[in-house]
């Protein structure tokens, strides 16, 4: 699964911020009428693109989404400004292989690699089967390492961590880029951005579950999208937290709290 299809890859949306986009927001008083995805319905590995077409606020069937279509249902939906929703289309266009594609169908991200990777957080590996339907098992991986009601980033953090060493265990054909590592920050930190404080690096645990499981805005349970839009900068301070959580070396060894940061030397070290 791939959140940064949405979040992913600033820089695009850099690239594009000249651009003179005026796009009517309209109200924003809560979700468009839900309801989940039909037999028929396309739907990918990216629980937020298949929440945004359960909700209606892109093509309810999944298909043929254009570029407005995207930076309506980023802006409506989660309130992201018009300029970072409009130049991330441009990622999301790529699950669309087609010569001078200008629509895509949320199936057409279940390609393994092309945008959809290993080490998911709600999503079995590719080799295992399915890689783009909610998988109960690895979900409950992923939750027992957000160990309070309120999730930070370190949790969010711990939980990719641990999806990606299992699936490096497990899953003999285990690929994952530096290109996909350096994209998964935003996938971490994605939470956060959609429904959390993005100043302190928090979100309620139940609203983040809730919408993993259900793949359904966390409404009901008190979620509103909030005033200030997502901004590029907001975007990067929380992908920041996410780098810097999943440090896992400290910055001191002594044990006496003095914060020294210095080091005794093993005396049988070889380095």
């Amino acid at each position: 699964m791939k959140l940064s299809v949405i979040v992913g890859l600033v820089g695009v949306a850099s690239a594009n911020s000249h651009l003179g986009l005026h796009l009517h927001v309209g109200q924003r008083q809560g979700a468009n009428d839900w309801k989940p995805a039909g037999v028929d319905d396309a739907r990918s590995p990216c629980p937020m693109l298949n929440t945004l077409a359960n909700h209606n606020y892109l093509p309810r069937d999944g298909r043929s989404i254009s570029e407005s279509d995207w930076t309506h249902a980023l802006v409506n939906a989660l309130n992201f400004d018009p300029q970072v929703a409009k130049g991330l289309f441009g990622n999301a266009i790529l699950s669309n292989t087609s010569k001078d594609a200008n629509e895509f169908d949320l199936d057409q991200m279940n390609v393994h690699n092309l945008l959809e990777h290993d080490a998911s957080l709600s999503r079995s590996d590719a080799y295992f089967g399915n890689n783009h339907l909610f998988d109960p098992t690895v979900f409950a991986q992923t939750r027992s390492y957000w160990t309070d009601p309120t999730l930070t980033a370190v949790m969010l953090a711990n939980s990719k961590l641990a999806r990606q060493i299992h699936s490096k265990a497990f899953n003999p054909t285990y690929t994952y880029p530096q290109t996909t590592e350096e994209t998964s920050y935003n996938e971490a930190g994605f939470p956060i951005i959609a429904f959390g404080n993005m100043e302190e690096g928090t979100v309620r645990r139940d609203w983040v579950e809730y919408f993993f499981e259900n793949e359904r805005l966390p409404t009901a349970l008190g979620w509103k999208v909030r005033e200030e839009p997502i901004t590029e900068e907001k975007m990067g301070k929380v992908v920041k937290q996410i780098t810097n959580a999943l440090n896992l070396v400290t910055g001191s060894s002594d044990k006496d709290g003095s914060g020294s940061g210095k080091q005794k030397r093993n005396p049988h070290s070889v380095s």
